[in-house]
């Protein structure tokens, strides 16, 4: 699929989801707190826009009420936004005059995203675009973090993708957290008071971001 090196770290959530409206309000809800989470705030707004066409264009044109799934992936400076479907039919841009039901929606996506396209998957197609951001201190925080846990799986890590990445960064990062425990405790202090201190620094920037 295009877009990005397998060897650049990354965070990536997966999202399913029914195509009918009340589901696609959850699902751009959805997006913006993962984005939060990921401390790149700056893209909701247009996050939320991309994900609401990209949704509605599944209801549209492939059926109202079937499966869909939404899947954010941060690079770098790249926020990537796939929608999975099993409808094998390729959207297509048509002029700029058509009416909503012929592809208005994918001048808007073509507008806003710095990248887009499809892709015909095993099970039937994705929808892709991709956003810039602007990468500040949390998401350098993030970077440092994936880079750290990446060295730290040693050998076991290597060439794993997907939710075996995930998992294995998550174990991971417990025993990473575990050994930073024992270090504090064998250096004469307080664990705990370790931990608080660390809870009040990430409260602190999350609140700021």
């Amino acid at each position: 699929m295009p877009g990005y090196e397998m060897s650049e770290p990354r965070l990536r959530c997966v999202l399913p989801f029914e195509a009918v409206p009340t589901e696609v309000r959850l699902l751009r809800k959805a997006a913006a707190k993962q984005l939060s989470r990921w401390g790149v705030s700056a893209a909701a707004d247009e996050t939320e826009l991309l994900v609401t066409e990209l949704a509605t264009n599944v209801f549209k044109h492939v059926g109202e009420g079937v499966s869909a799934t939404l899947i954010l992936e941060w690079r770098g400076e790249r926020l990537r936004l796939e929608v999975h479907d099993r409808s094998r039919v390729v959207p297509a841009l048509k002029s700029a005059c058509c009416d909503e039901e012929c592809g208005r929606g994918l001048h808007l996506l073509a507008a806003l995203a710095a990248d887009w396209g499809t892709v015909l998957t095993a099970v039937g197609k994705a929808v892709w675009c991709e956003v810039a951001i602007t990468a500040g201190q949390a998401c350098r925080r993030i970077e440092r973090a994936v880079e750290t846990l990446e060295r730290y799986q040693g050998r076991d890590g290597l060439g794993l993708f997907g939710e075996r990445r995930d998992t294995a960064l998550e174990e991971s990062a417990i025993e990473l957290i575990a050994d930073l425990l024992h270090w504090t405790a064998a250096r004469g202090h307080d664990p705990d008071d370790m931990l608080d201190r660390a809870q009040v620094h990430y409260e602190a920037e999350a609140d700021a971001a």
